[in-house]
Formats: C-alpha cells, structure tokens, sequence
C-alpha cells in the first residue's frame, strides 16, 4: 500500500471526495429524492423531506467508507488508485467516518416515525453486509433484490403515506435490484475472477450477466404492464405507457451496445444506463399511479 508522507490539504479534500464514491451515491439521493417528493405530493413538509433525503445520504456514505475500508487490502494490490491506497484517506479515518455516519443516520430520523428508522436500519444492514463479504458471492444480487425496494417503502413509510403500489413495488423492485447488481458488478467481472471472487456475474459469466440484466427490467416492464392493464395497480396509461416504451428503448440500448455478444463494458456507462432507466421506470409509474 502506497502511503504519502505528508498529505497535502488539497489531497485529502480529494482523498475523502473519491471515499464517498460521489456518483454512485448521487444517484441514491435522486432516487430517494424523487420518491420523498413522490411521497408528500402536494403536502410538502419540509422538514421531513430534508430529514429523509439528509438520513438515507448519510446511510450510503456510511456505506461508501466502509466500503473501502473492508476493501483496502484488496484494493491495494488491484485498485491502487483507491484513496486509500493512495494514502489520501487513512483506514482508520474512513473507519471513523464511517460509524460516525451511523450515528448521523439514527439521529436524522429520530424526530421522524419508527418505521422510517427500522427500515432504514435494515438497508444499512443489507449494506454492511455486502461490504463484509456478501459483495464477493452470488448472494450479491440477493443483497441487492431485498434493499433496492426499501428505498421507495423508506420514502412513503418515512411521510406516513401508505399505498397499495407499494406493495407491487417490492417484487418489481427485486427485479431491477438484481439488474442493477449485475450492472454494478460487469466491469469489475474479469478483476473479481482474478481474485477469487464469487460474485452473481462471476457465477453467471459476461454473457449471460449482460442478457439476464436486460431480460430482469424487460421483466419489471411486463409486470408493470399487465398490472396497470388488469387495474390491480390503477395508474395513468398517459404517463404509464410513455415510460414503458422509453424503457423498452432503453433496453434494446443495453441489448444493441452492450450486449452478450459485445466486450465486457469498461467504466461505468452501462451501469448508469441500467440506474437511469430503472429510475425511469420505478418514478413514471409511481407518478401514473398517484396522478
């Protein structure tokens, strides 16, 4: 492990940014974002919102540090460019951090309904859980499929606005939960295999991750259509419709330019396709379903 002798202001302003993994938790905050203001739609409590969305930030930075902290051995023989690796952050610092934002967390949602906290504590413990070796076994995606759906149920629950879509949105959400896992872990698949890891891509191989991915939402899509067409879940096809055709595009994306037959996806580009069109598709339909 690489280990600057002095670290410079500017480095550790650096070294701490990369620790929260900034966009990875950007999207979380506009996902909880949207289903908070989806939640209180019309009645807006400020208060509540900034509790909310400020609470389930300081749950995924937790996250984030303690990412790498439980990460650093590996990530120094394979990720050097890891702040700590570098010697930006130190593990203990991202330790610290990384329980302090725990306590951040509880003391947020407090002031707020029980449920909002129990809820928000197990994702947290999904969380840690992946970060304490879940993440390197085909259990990943189970890891993925029970926390995803908490968010939109953390959002509702956390304003006291119970739905009857909220109970569909737990198995749809399982669906894309185990997508999104898949399109977190393709560019990392011939790294993880080099190591040993056993992730649910590993498991699966480049091809059939890539295929099982699209082929999850393709999934949410139907179950999404059936449920409006049949009225179990009564939603607006105005807005409902839209967003199904946009992700069915979205998909044939994927499909087209990273496909079972392309090269394993470098970057990020295909992750952030997959988390933009599941946001698409989990906010236009509860946006159909509440207008």
């Amino acid at each position: 492990m690489t280990i600057a002798k002095k670290r410079r202001p500017a480095d550790i302003a650096r070294g701490f940014l990369l620790l929260t993994h900034p966009i990875p938790v950007l999207f979380h905050t506009i996902a909880v974002t949207v289903f908070v203001l989806l939640a209180v739609w019309s009645h807006f409590i400020w208060s509540t919102i900034v509790l909310l969305i400020a609470a389930h930030i300081a749950m995924q930075l937790s996250i984030s540090f303690l990412n790498d902290y439980c990460d650093r051995h590996l990530d120094a023989l394979s990720k050097r460019n890891k702040p700590i690796p570098q010697g930006l952050v130190y593990p203990r610092e991202a330790l610290i951090l990384g329980l302090f934002m725990i306590v951040v967390m509880v003391l947020l949602l407090l002031p707020l309904n029980l449920p909002a906290l129990l809820i928000s504590l197990l994702y947290l413990t999904f969380g840690q859980g992946y970060n304490l070796g879940l993440k390197s076994t085909p259990l990943s995606g189970i890891v993925f499929a029970l926390a995803i759906p908490l968010i939109p149920l953390y959002a509702f629950v956390g304003v006291g606005h119970i739905l009857p879509i909220l109970f569909w949105l737990v198995p749809v959400g399982a669906l894309l939960g185990v997508a999104l896992n898949l399109a977190n872990s393709l560019p990392d698949i011939e790294e993880d295999a080099a190591h040993g890891a056993r992730t649910l891509a590993v498991a699966l191989g480049v091809g059939r991750s890539n295929l099982t991915c699209s082929l999850l939402i393709l999934l949410s899509i139907i179950a999404i259509g059936v449920l409006t067409a049949t009225h179990l879940v009564p939603a607006s096809t105005l807005i409902v419709l839209p967003t199904l055709v946009l992700s069915c595009i979205a998909v044939c994306g994927m499909l087209l330019f990273f496909g079972p037959r392309k090269p394993v996806p470098t970057g990020k580009p295909y992750f952030y396709l997959v988390v933009s069109t599941c946001l698409l598709l989990a906010g236009g339909w509860l946006i159909g379903a509440l207008i």
